[in-house]
């Protein structure tokens, strides 16, 4: 079992998780978050006063999948989420040690589906 963690623009959110349907992968987490990386922000001016944005609206996907899931996961977003430009984000697999579903006490393989 994995644990895919993915970092991406909202612009893409719609797209990835429509490929994510289509490679049948159905349960996901998603959150917002802040970041930057290689972008490192930008300045603005509001009012006469120049402020420094370095933290980036982003998107965090977690899906946690079974090992025959893991590359059709991470070749759908791939192809969802990638622009070409720098900011397209980050994906992170981790081993997942255990799950356990609430409602049933099933575990492992079972728990995620």
């Amino acid at each position: 079992m994995k644990m895919i963690t993915t970092l991406i623009q909202p612009s893409k959110l719609e797209e990835v998780k429509k490929a994510l349907f289509e490679a049948e992968v159905h349960k996901m987490t998603v959150t917002s978050a802040l970041g930057c990386g290689q972008q490192k922000g930008y300045t603005e001016t509001f009012r006469g006063v120049k402020s420094e944005i370095n933290l980036l609206n982003k998107i965090r996907i977690d899906i946690a999948v079974n090992e025959d899931f893991v590359e059709p996961t991470v070749e759908a977003i791939i192809r969802a989420a990638r622009t070409g430009k720098i900011g397209d984000g980050k994906i992170f697999i981790t081993e997942l040690t255990e799950c356990i579903r609430i409602r049933t006490g099933e575990r492992g393989r079972d728990a995620i589906g």
